[in-house]
């Protein structure tokens, strides 16, 4: 069993995501570490990349500072590296197909394994492509994190059938952002999962606040926070460290 599945066993996890290299490397490590301390339970980084798909105007803009400032993919290994002195918290990248294959797949997976990294999500990595990853992440055992949209009802089948570590359930249509109200059927889309495999589903795109993860965390067994925090990193900039372990804490609270 991977370090990520065995956090659910706890109960409801709260999965904040961060920007690499906004406002820098320190004060990413800052907030990894922070974050872990005001009860997160997974962290997931993003590895900024100048063609974001899936991301909203708040993630693409910290994208763009971040590699403005000089971030590099090396670099935030590193910059795990240090977290791995101060936390066993799980952490997973966030990243597009581009920067692994430009990196090198096989060096990517296995540097991930080297500097602590327990799993990947890559959006725009289709499902039936994902054989282009899957086998280093299979050699150096890095769990390749599964997504799954408001789609039809066999793909969600489909995709459940062989996910790991957790499934990434997008709770909305289109790219990430704070949304004020989330629509979608979250209990259906978690439910054809676990008819299909006895495995954790976490929601991400959209929520925001307390109150909607305390819903949200109703249907399933965990809660990903990305642009909200990204937010506020871009609004507080270095300062951001406090007020964002303050915002996990409440988040955190609220899906007890």
């Amino acid at each position: 069993m991977s370090r990520i599945e065995k956090v659910f066993e706890k109960g409801k996890a709260f999965i904040p995501f961060v920007t690499a290299g906004d406002p820098s490397l320190k004060v990413t490590e800052e907030l990894i570490i922070k974050m872990a301390k005001a009860g997160a339970d997974i962290i997931e980084i993003g590895i900024p990349f100048s063609d974001p798909v899936a991301e909203g105007d708040v993630i693409a803009q910290a994208d763009e500072r971040a590699l403005k400032a000089g971030t590099t993919t090396d670099k935030i290994f590193k910059m795990v590296e240090g977290v791995r002195e101060k936390t066993y918290v799980p952490l997973a990248f966030m990243t597009y197909a581009n920067p692994i294959y430009t990196y090198g797949s096989e060096k990517f997976i296995k540097n991930c394994f080297r500097y602590g990294i327990d799993a990947i999500i890559v959006p725009d990595l289709p499902f039936e492509e994902k054989d282009e990853i899957k086998p280093y992440c299979d050699k150096y055992d890095i769990d390749l994190i599964s997504l799954i949209a408001p789609t039809s009802r066999e793909r969600i089948k489909m995709i459940a059938k062989e996910a790991e570590g957790f499934v990434y359930c997008v709770s909305s249509m289109g790219v990430t952002g704070v949304r004020k109200e989330i629509t979608t059927d979250i209990s259906e889309m978690v439910k054809l999962v676990k008819e299909e495999k006895n495995i954790p589903c976490a929601i991400g795109f959209g929520i925001s606040t307390p109150a909607q993860a305390k819903e949200m965390a109703r249907y399933a067994d965990g809660v990903i926070v990305g642009s909200a925090i990204v937010r506020m990193v871009g609004e507080y900039g270095a300062g951001c460290v406090e007020p964002v372990y303050e915002y996990v804490k409440k988040m955190k609270e609220a899906i007890i």
